[in-house]
């Protein structure tokens, strides 16, 4: 398949994705978001885990405010924030610590102790779909893609099952997850 087919088919998947978790109540997607997180919890990777990469969930992703609330005294628990077309990770220390940050309006860590991916033991794993072979499409900016490029954690993929597909469609940049878990 050509670049531009490519470019065209992520395009026509982020479309059907929408239209499929505009269909979902919020008590699906927590509901969902609960299943997901207990077999992320029963992971060895994770139960054996000292620090762990999560993510502070947008109101159409896994909810993960609950995941990261209930771990980040436990473990070392980072958060990415955008840093030009790059994701530092940071130590999340506590709700107080979220700030509204230019250009999306998400919620980020203030935290000033900065960590590399190489410290990461397992990452958490958001993204608009993915398939059985572990590809994942995301909303196209490739901050995640260059973020696990570098990294050797163990990586797992979080969705709804409405995001679950037989084939994402992929290029070069995209990096695959080790393991997805979807409800």
């Amino acid at each position: 398949m050509s670049e531009i087919n490519i470019r065209e088919r992520k395009k026509q998947v982020r479309v059907l994705i929408k239209e499929r978790k505009a269909t979902l109540s919020r008590d699906q997607k927590m509901e969902a978001s609960a299943r997901v997180f207990k077999v992320v919890e029963e992971l060895p990777e994770f139960q054996s885990a000292k620090t762990v990469l999560a993510y502070w969930s947008l109101s159409d992703e896994i909810f993960t405010h609950d995941f990261v609330m209930k771990w980040y005294l436990s473990k070392r628990l980072l958060l990415p924030l955008v840093v030009g077309d790059r994701l530092q990770l940071s130590v999340f220390s506590g709700p107080q610590s979220m700030v509204e940050t230019p250009p999306y309006g998400i919620l980020e860590p203030t935290g000033e102790e900065l960590v590399d991916v190489s410290e990461v033991d397992i990452i958490i794993v958001p993204g608009l779909a993915f398939d059985k072979h572990g590809n994942r499409l995301g909303r196209g900016k490739g901050y995640y893609d260059k973020l696990l490029t570098d990294a050797k954690a163990f990586k797992v993929g979080v969705c709804f099952q409405v995001q679950y597909l037989p084939n994402v469609p992929v290029d070069h940049y995209d990096v695959p997850v080790d393991k997805v878990v979807f409800a």
